[in-house]
């Protein structure tokens, strides 16, 4: 994993963790492919939430390529 997109990763996700953790959710970085596809685990009420797409598309994948606009897409994993 490049310690630099990383970084840029865990800086994004550390701007939309509150907002998670504010409705008892979290996310963690799981895994940055060598295809530049970004692997998250939501944690706590967004597991299972019935918009939890909308905010991995709108919240998370917008604001990791806010971040690092060379990722190609983010997805979630079980």
């Amino acid at each position: 994993m490049n310690p630099d997109l990383q970084n840029k990763i865990e800086l994004a996700l550390s701007e939309i963790r509150p907002f998670l953790q504010s409705d008892g959710g979290d996310v963690t970085l799981v895994e940055i492919s060598d295809d530049l596809t970004v692997k998250i685990r939501l944690h706590g009420s967004c597991v299972g939430c019935n918009v939890n797409q909308i905010t991995l598309k709108t919240g998370v994948e917008t604001t990791i390529k806010k971040y690092a606009p060379e990722i190609r897409q983010v997805v979630q994993i079980p």
